[in-house]
């Protein structure tokens, strides 16, 4: 009875930490520089966060959802209105269509719906279904890879790529053909 008790015990400490655990989330470096971010990457390397291949975004209703549209080769994000908006054009003309070699990605595999990565307080309980990646946290945001001039210093980007050029002092976008930079 008492072996049990401490089983379980155990095991709730051991569930506690894990749904905690991913409060704050550095990558590429020791530590989160700033208590308002959830993910923050390195800016030691040029690199850049790429964004999951989507070929059906019909399930994906949830605003601020930001993926690679394999559909089209754009990178876009849902907008409040439930409009996908293209941040793979940054002057508002139509941007060269991107590529992508999508044999790499899978696509013909079944996703799992519970196959995702939750970074925040409220990761433990996170019921988001559509995302890969969510980040749950309501008062923190994330830190995109800082490169300066990706398109002179990324050699070998991948479409869906996204990075914030300390140059330009801009969002970057890779749709896999050409960046599109985005100023505030």
């Amino acid at each position: 009875m008492i072996k049990n008790n401490i089983k379980t015990a155990l095991s709730s400490l051991l569930m506690l930490a894990a749904g905690t655990t991913k409060a704050q989330v550095a990558v590429g470096k020791q530590n989160i520089t700033n208590a308002s971010v959830s993910l923050e990457f390195a800016n030691t390397e040029n690199r850049g966060l790429i964004l999951p291949y989507i070929t059906d975004k019909s399930n994906i209703t949830v605003e601020g959802s930001t993926i690679y549209d394999t559909t089209d080769h754009k990178v876009k994000y849902l907008k409040a209105s439930g409009v996908w908006a293209n941040l793979s054009e940054d002057d508002g003309t139509a941007a060269t269509t991107g590529t992508a070699d999508l044999s790499i990605q899978g696509l013909d595999k079944t996703e799992q719906s519970k196959a995702k990565t939750t970074i925040g307080a409220n990761g433990a309980t996170d019921d988001t279904t559509a995302g890969i990646l969510v980040l749950t946290d309501s008062n923190k945001a994330m830190i995109l890879p800082k490169v300066s001039s990706p398109h002179l210093n990324i050699i070998n980007p991948a479409p869906g790529m996204m990075v914030y050029d300390t140059t330009k002092k801009q969002l970057a976008v890779y749709n896999g053909k050409v960046w599109s930079f985005w100023k505030p």
